[in-house]
Parts: structure tokens; C-alpha cells; sequence
């Protein structure tokens, strides 16, 4: 069943792999559902760091799985809120009208149309704006998906005593507010202009780990330590965490080549023993997102946003990403 009105629709595309400014609006025919697929009018798009290293085919490991010489999906944005406007056959719990959000392996979120399989989407509760739903996909569920590998608030006892690395970011903004929903002491590092905001998040302190190495924290300190950041000395992590404790790594920081896969080999080394370092490889869980929708209706958890763009800017928006630094999520809106 079909309710668009339209056979094209806009969308900003790159054809190769490269930088913000060469995302072009385009006219494209507006997608067809497959088998388990719905088609989407596009309400809200969440942009995260991974949309400008798929932009640029960072690391090349990437490209056999994401286009060889090219992007197999030209279109950015894995974090997508929308109605569902077409259902293709074979589609279970989607329907005509109804408003959800979930995430886009591949990417395709900034466009005015785009299918996404029915059974990675979740309802938006009618009291939580597209614009906020469609933070929590990627970014929510990473962090949650953190602290669940950590095993932070899973194993009863006294509370646990978490540090997160890179905490303003839109990953580090959920996984603060997480920890201390599960009865963490939640310490942070993030640039001192944000640790107001991080504070206010429910961590107990911040510092820069920029100017305030992490070397000055003592030894055996912290139940789990989540690395957003990236680029720390595995076996300066390490020595954060108690005997039993886990150091999770959540970014993807790496070479050009091999990206984070070095890091990876050399964590499942230091790890013998009795202080794991467990890279993470986060994965879309609408039973998680469901939860997180439920959180922010519940006014436990929000998305801290940024900048919202509108459709219309959606390059500038990418450009925004790339140049780093960006506190919490940045959103474009729907045409």
C-alpha cells in the first residue's frame, strides 16, 4: 500500500567519498518498499560523527562492506524519526500514518523519503518531538549499549563509580545521564566550557583530559571507565579501572587503513587478566530505543541538542560535524 503523492523527492547525496562541501541537493525518484520494508516521510534526521566517516570512506577497511570506489548510499543519516507514508509486503507492527523512528544501517535519513526495515522501528510516543526521537537511535543506544557491556548497574551492590571519556558529545551526553539513572558516581572529562553542562547531566565531577591528564587520577579508581573519546593509552585506561572492572572502548579512532582494529588486537592482549578493555560494536535494538523513548516521555533522560538545521542546510549541517567539537546532537528537520 502507497499514500505518496509524489514519484521524486530532494535529497543531499555525494557520489564519492570526500569532505561536507561537496554534498550536493539532488532530485531523486522517491523509493519503493521492499519485502519487511516501509517508506518514511522524513520528520527528523539525528547526524553523528559515523555519517562524516562514511562521507569520507574513513578507514579504507570500510569501503569493501560500505562501496569499493564509491558510497553504496550517497545519502547521510542513520538516525531517522518519520511517517510512515508506503508499506511494502510482509510488514508486522508498521502502519499508515503512524510516526516512529529508528536507525539506518546504510544511511539514507537526509532525504525526504527513505525505507528502512519495519522491524528496526519503534512508535514515537505523542508527546516527544521527532526532532528528540530522532536522537536516540544511534547515539542513545550507544551508550547504552556501553554501560550494559561495562555491566554498570547489572550487578547489584554498592554503587558503582563509572568514568566516561569524551562526555559532551552525543554519545557522552546519554551515557552520562544513563550511568546515573543506574545509581552510578558518574566523573567525566570534557573540554571546561561544557562541564556546566555535563554537571548538570548528573555527573559528580569533570575534568580536561586535555589539560588535566588522566595520569593525575589514582589507580584502580573506577568500577568501569567508557572511552568516547579515544586516543588514550590502553594501558593508562586500564590502570583506572579495579581488579574486575572494564574499560569499554566506544570510538572508532584509528588509522587511515585498519581504523580501530589495532587498538582491538592489542585490548584483547592487555585484557588478560582481570581488567577486560572490550571495544564495542554497537547495533540497532528497538527494544532498547523503546526504552529510551520511555525515559525521555518519563522526563528521566533528554537529548541535548545543539543546532537544528533545516532541510534545506543539510550540508551545512554535515559541515558542522566534520569541524568537531559539537556538543550533544545536531538535527535537521523535515521539509
Amino acid at each position: 500500500m502507497n499514500a505518496t503523492e509524489t514519484t521524486t523527492m530532494s535529497a543531499w547525496r555525494r557520489e564519492t567519498y570526500g569532505p561536507a562541501d561537496g554534498v550536493t541537493r539532488q532530485t531523486i525518484p522517491v523509493p519503493v518498499p521492499g519485502r519487511g520494508e516501509v517508506v518514511l516521510r522524513v520528520l527528523a534526521t539525528g547526524l553523528n560523527a559515523g555519517d562524516v566517516r562514511l562521507l569520507l570512506g574513513d578507514p579504507l577497511l570500510v569501503r569493501p562492506v560500505f562501496g569499493l570506489t564509491k558510497p553504496k548510499h550517497p545519502v547521510r543519516g542513520m538516525e531517522v524519526a518519520g511517517t510512515v507514508v508506503a508499506v511494502g509486503p510482509d510488514v508486522v507492527g508498521a502502519e499508515l500514518g503512524e510516526d516512529v523512528v529508528g536507525e539506518l544501517v546504510g544511511g539514507g535519513g537526509l532525504a525526504e523519503y527513505v525505507t528502512v526495515p519495519a522491524a528496526r522501528l519503534v512508535p514515537i510516543p505523542p508527546d516527544i518531538e521527532p526532532g528528540v526521537a530522532a536522537c536516540l537511535p544511534v547515539a542513545g543506544g550507544t551508550a547504552w549499549q556501553a554501560l550494559d557491556l561495562a555491566e554498570v548497574g547489572l550487578r547489584g551492590g554498592a554503587a558503582p563509580r563509572v568514568l566516561i571519556i569524551g562526555a559532551s558529545g552525543g554519545v557522552g551526553t546519554f551515557a552520562v545521564q544513563l550511568a546515573a539513572l543506574r545509581g552510578a558516581e558518574v566523573w567525566a572529562t570534557c573540554r571546561d566550557r561544557n562541564a556546566p553542562l555535563v554537571e548538570h547531566l548528573g555527573a559528580v565531577r569533570t575534568l580536561d583530559h586535555r589539560t588535566a591528564p588522566l595520569g593525575g587520577l589514582p589507580a584502580e579508581h573506577f568500577d568501569a571507565v567508557i572511552d568516547i573519546a579515544g586516543g588514550m593509552p590502553l594501558r593508562e585506561l586500564q590502570r583506572l579501572v579495579a581488579p574486575g572492572g572494564t574499560v569499554v572502548l566506544v570510538t572508532g579512532d584509528g588509522g587511515p587503513v585498519l581504523g580501530p582494529v589495532p587498538r582491538m588486537i592489542k585490548a584483547a592482549f592487555v585484557s588478560i587478566g582481570s581488567r577486560r578493555v572490550r571495544p564495542l560494536a554497537a547495533t540497532p535494538r528497538p527494544e532498547v530505543l523503546a526504552k529510551l523513548l520511555e525515559l525521555v516521555a518519563e522526563g528521566r533522560i533528554s537529548a541535548v541538542i545543539e543546532r537544528e538545521y533545516p532541510f534545506s542546510e543539510g550540508a551545512a549541517a554535515l559541515a558542522h560535524i566534520e569541524a568537531g567539537h559539537t556538543v550533544g546532537k545536531v538535527v535537521v528537520r523535515g521539509t
